[in-house]
């Protein structure tokens, strides 16, 4: 068997997809949210790339009966293909149904994360895991019908574009994505690099908005590092893919070289990955003897990943948020709980499977990506569906959470809507005190917006056209990516300090 274990991001009912990164600190908010817009489950999975028997054991297929089809099934399934042959009204690919079958078996699953990839999908999803692809950078999931962004990737076209975790993408250059498997809508988002994606966008129940992502190489470099003050060192990891450990190990030995007298891990808006990578970069940490993670098949049985490693002698905080997903979560959790380790942030995403891909097994470079195994933390917590809460819970600045407008309209006095309010948030951000953020332009907005005008060289209307908004949008992200502006981070350099003997 060709086996793929993942552990990555979980979405209650869904189906996840990955994406892009972004050198540079971590912002979910205003940061194009790049989805990763390969297909549909095959990322936002914890992977396991070398399967152990484990995790291919049970009590062989459901409610005891034997394996394969019974007489009578074959039966149902051949007359079925024959009248579609033979009496349908148009002339069907025969590739085409035999797929449809194979992905209406794993539907009835109810699993978002067990999927088929046809051999182009296969190909691409192999790519994302070792090398580099193009699109916009995001992790989607589907939701109810809907496709839902679960992460915006760091550095990615997509979080650069203002996307963020739970926005729902509606349609791509005008072509609706309702009624499309996951597959069929991120392979529609996918596109060649330097072309436009034309995002409608639904977020929190307001009027969709439209955001252009500009696609680009989505390359797979994961790891950043750099000595903070008081020589905290700090590591930034994007995803876990192939190579993401031996990255770590280099960058950490580095900043231990440089004296570095405590750590802090970010985690933020990492969708998760493989799972032997988070496991080998555990192991320094995690004391010898005690659990990294359990895994538990589907008869219950427990089998413990133990650490071989010493443990660190330096205060260690990691940075979570609700866009930090399964391998993201094992280690959280493991460095939490085995290593005594300090979160800070917000409650995690919440996904708590691991798959395996079967491709091998299929003949034809096609895959199945299916659930086998459940993980968990080395005390045996299951986080599926709620996600690991923070030590230290911590916000970012409200700014950080404002969308981008949608510059359909000149926004003016005594106008009322989302973009106003959005609008709002970000003079708020800026230090320009709007006097309000109800989304009412009140004459104090129009006397902010006049000094933003002033300060950027801009016709002083206070009225907000297009130019105008792309300004102002372009100026908050310069905000959020100051690092003296991550409240998060402060947070976590100040735990950390705190530790330090």
């Amino acid at each position: 068997m060709t086996g793929s274990f993942s552990v990555g991001k979980h979405v209650p009912g869904k189906a996840v997809r990955r994406t892009m990164f972004w050198r540079g600190r971590n912002l979910y908010i205003f940061v194009a949210f790049i989805l990763l817009a390969m297909f549909a489950s095959s990322v936002l999975t914890l992977t396991i790339v070398k399967p152990s028997s484990f995790a291919l054991q049970g009590s062989g297929a459901a409610g005891g009966s034997g394996s394969g089809f019974t007489d009578q099934e074959l039966k149902k399934l051949s007359t079925t293909f024959e009248l579609i042959q033979s009496r349908y009204l148009h002339e069907v690919d025969r590739s085409k149904v035999m797929d449809g079958a194979i992905e209406g078996m794993l539907a009835a699953l109810d699993d978002p994360y067990t999927t088929y990839m046809d051999k182009d999908e296969a190909s691409q999803f192999n790519d994302m895991l070792n090398s580099t692809f193009q699109g916009i950078g995001a992790e989607v999931s589907l939701e109810d019908g809907k496709v839902k962004v679960v992460a915006p990737i760091k550095g990615s076209p997509a979080e650069k574009a203002g996307i963020r975790t739970n926005d729902i993408i509606l349609s791509v250059n005008g072509e609706s994505l309702e009624g499309l498997s996951l597959t069929e809508a991120v392979m529609k988002i996918r596109g060649s690099k330097g072309s436009q994606a034309r995002l409608e966008i639904l977020r929190g129940g307001s009027e969709p908005i439209e955001v252009i992502v500009v696609r680009d190489d989505i390359p797979i470099e994961t790891v950043y590092s750099e000595m903070l003050d008081g020589q905290v060192g700090k590591i930034e990891i994007r995803e876990f893919v192939q190579g993401t450990a031996k990255a770590f190990a280099e960058q950490l030995k580095t900043l231990e070289d440089k004296g570095m007298k405590g750590l802090v891990i970010d985690v933020r808006n990492d969708p998760g990955g493989i799972l032997q990578e988070v496991v080998e970069m555990l192991e320094p940490f995690i004391p010898k003897g005690k659990t990294i993670l359990q895994v538990e098949n589907r008869d219950g049985n427990r089998e413990q990943t133990v650490s071989k490693g010493g443990g660190k002698p330096y205060p260690v905080a990691v940075l979570i948020n609700n866009g930090s997903a399964s391998a993201s979560e094992i280690m959280a959790g493991a460095l939490k709980e085995a290593a005594g380790a300090t979160l800070v942030g917000e409650k995690t995403y919440g996904k708590g499977t691991v798959q395996v891909t079967f491709q091998q097994e299929m003949g034809d470079g096609s895959n199945i990506k299916m659930t086998v195994m459940k993980w968990l933390t080395p005390d045996g917590n299951w986080v599926h569906q709620k996600g690991i809460a923070p030590d230290v819970p911590v916000e970012q600045p409200a700014y950080f959470r404002a969308s981008p407008m949608s510059k359909k309209t000149t926004l003016q006095y005594d106008t009322i809507g989302d973009d106003v309010k959005n609008l709002q948030v970000m003079l708020d951000g800026l230090g320009l005190a709007p006097g309000r953020a109800d989304g009412y332009f009140s004459a104090q907005t129009v006397q902010a917006v006049k000094t933003f005008q002033k300060q950027h060289d801009l016709p002083v209307t206070g009225e907000v056209d297009a130019k105008t908004a792309q300004k102002i949008e372009e100026a908050i992200m310069k905000q959020i990516r100051d690092p003296k502006n991550d409240v998060q981070l402060k947070k976590a350099v100040e735990v950390v300090k705190a530790a330090i003997r």
